[in-house]
């Protein structure tokens, strides 16, 4: 009852930030230099056509009114039609968020399967040469500039190895029959295990680019709470019992040093589904973030509101999952 009762709270608190996202990213969008009126009819268009347009899209009506219509269509899922395609708002959107869910879930899954090892390898062998080497490690990741490593990553396995493909999610003319959207999960539902390795293969190279600076942190987050939780006073009296100190460190200390830990993986998560525009223009991955690059050149302005908005509505949502994971991982915390 008291997860229950959390959640509604947590839903009714998410209004008033829901509308103020809704606020600020419809002010920015409008806000962007261009007119999507002339991006639709070009510049040679009559003056006539232009005010015809201006008016079926409700361009000509005042600020608040534009935005109250657009908000009360969007609670309903309609984010109206893409200036540059003409095609529904929404149906783009979910025809492009699956491939970036599934590289958002995938450079998530690495750098917190990766991050937590070696951040704990970093702790057993604290001050060793090992766990500096570790921590300039980390520091590394963090300095490097995603769409850097993203060209030094193709250069590399694609130009001079020739082991990985450079863009798409899969080779050209490959038959994938979508049924969820997510490649590496429909090739295993079609049977058909070479397009899986195929689809795997383009996956690759922007999930590593992608889970570099998540990776880094976590490391350096895993560690520093490693070293708190091993200077506990039932860490000691374990050790003084005799338990070996790798049961110790995997049996008794990791879990409680996870609670920090899961707080990153959860917002990092949400921060890479936003985020991953700079990965998906570089590897050619048709996602969302590309998308929105491409709506935000063509002052397409329903196609950028409603991809931040979902964005965004996905942000709040991973925070809340995560809040909730905590109550599994140490029964001491309570949901008020």
């Amino acid at each position: 009852m008291g997860l229950l009762r959390y959640l509604l709270k947590r839903l009714f608190l998410l209004i008033p930030t829901v509308i103020g996202v809704t606020i600020l990213v419809f002010l920015l969008v409008h806000f962007i230099p261009g007119d999507p009126i002339e991006v639709m009819l070009g510049d040679k268009a009559t003056e006539a056509a232009r005010q015809a347009l201006t008016e079926r899209l409700g361009l000509d009506k005042p600020m608040y009114e534009q935005y109250w219509n657009w908000f009360v269509h969007a609670l309903q899922g309609d984010f109206g039609m893409s200036v540059q395609s003409r095609l529904p708002v929404t149906e783009a959107i979910l025809s492009r968020l699956p491939a970036t869910i599934e590289l958002a879930l995938t450079a998530t899954i690495v750098a917190a399967v990766f991050g937590i090892i070696v951040g704990v390898s970093a702790a057993y062998h604290h001050n060793s040469k090992f766990d500096h080497l570790l921590v300039t490690f980390s520091l590394v990741g963090v300095s490097i500039p995603i769409f850097w490593l993203g060209i030094m990553l193709m250069f590399l396995f694609s130009a001079i190895l020739g082991w990985l493909p450079v863009s798409g999610r899969i080779s050209m003319g490959a038959g994938v029959q979508e049924a969820t959207g997510f490649y590496l999960i429909d090739t295993l539902l079609q049977g058909d295990i070479s397009l899986f390795l195929d689809s795997l293969k383009h996956l690759l190279l922007p999930a590593l680019s992608l889970a570099t600076i998540p990776l880094s942190q976590i490391v350096r987050v895993t560690r520093s709470s490693m070293l708190d939780v091993l200077s506990e006073d039932y860490v000691r009296t374990a050790r003084a019992k005799g338990l070996p100190y790798r049961k110790i460190i995997y049996k008794h200390a990791l879990k409680n040093a996870l609670i920090p830990v899961i707080t990153v993986i959860g917002l990092q998560m949400g921060k890479l589904l936003a985020g991953a525009i700079l990965t998906e223009t570089v590897f050619s991955w048709p996602g969302t973030g590309r998308l929105l690059i491409q709506s935000i050149s063509n002052r397409d302005y329903p196609m950028v509101q409603g991809i931040v908005f979902i964005l965004a509505f996905a942000f709040i949502l991973v925070n809340i999952i995560v809040d909730v994971i905590y109550a599994k991982l140490d029964p001491r915390i309570r949901f008020e």
